[in-house]
């Protein structure tokens, strides 16, 4: 299994715009059958070193995360909405 975590720092990191992008990253869950986890929250602490909103995926292989990478509703849907509404995107794959 492949665990792929990645945190977002929110351009503007309101309340509203932190549930803004959970909820697009929930927004897969039955829309990409790649997917065999799907987790998305808003960070609690709100510390100085501290990512606005956090993902965690799993995958069956390697080669579905690099599927998942290219499907059509997380690469035409999702990325572009993180990529318009954050500062910073930083991830982590893992064998799991």
């Amino acid at each position: 299994m492949i665990t792929h975590i990645v945190f977002f720092k929110l351009t503007e990191p309101t309340p509203a715009n932190m549930a803004a992008v959970r909820d697009r990253l929930l927004s897969m869950q039955g829309k990409v059958d790649l997917l065999r986890h799907l987790e998305a929250g808003a960070d609690l602490i709100r510390s100085e070193r501290s990512y606005d909103v956090a993902l965690l995926t799993r995958f069956d292989s390697l080669s579905d995360l690099q599927a998942y990478q290219v499907h059509p509703y997380h690469a035409g849907e999702v990325l572009p909405f993180m990529r318009a509404n954050c500062s910073s995107i930083v991830a982590v794959d893992y064998e799991s």
